[in-house]
């Protein structure tokens, strides 16, 4: 009878350090996306200020051709935005 404890505890512990290292495991990769993610925001936040400064005068979306494809650029970093989680 004892050696059905052994072995039963035996098994436990072999699921108990499988399942700590899958926690630590999903807890490194949620981290690493998480650090993604916010470089990713600040990048397109970065764009998007960029994108301001460059038409603070609105000579670009003033032009026809230009602005045309002023716009498109300004509606692709609008699209990027909402990947964020926030609408503005």
């Amino acid at each position: 009878m004892l050696i059905y404890y052994q072995i039963s505890f035996a098994f436990m512990i072999g699921l108990l350090v499988t399942s700590c290292y899958v926690i630590w495991n999903l807890t490194k990769k949620t981290e690493l996306l998480e650090t993604w993610v916010e470089n990713f925001t600040r990048m397109i936040q970065k764009v998007q200020d960029e994108l301001e400064v460059i038409d603070a005068k609105g000579s670009f979306e003033s032009d026809d051709e230009t602005g045309a494809i002023f716009g498109q650029i300004k509606e692709t970093v609008k699209q990027l935005e909402s990947y964020k989680g926030e609408e503005q």
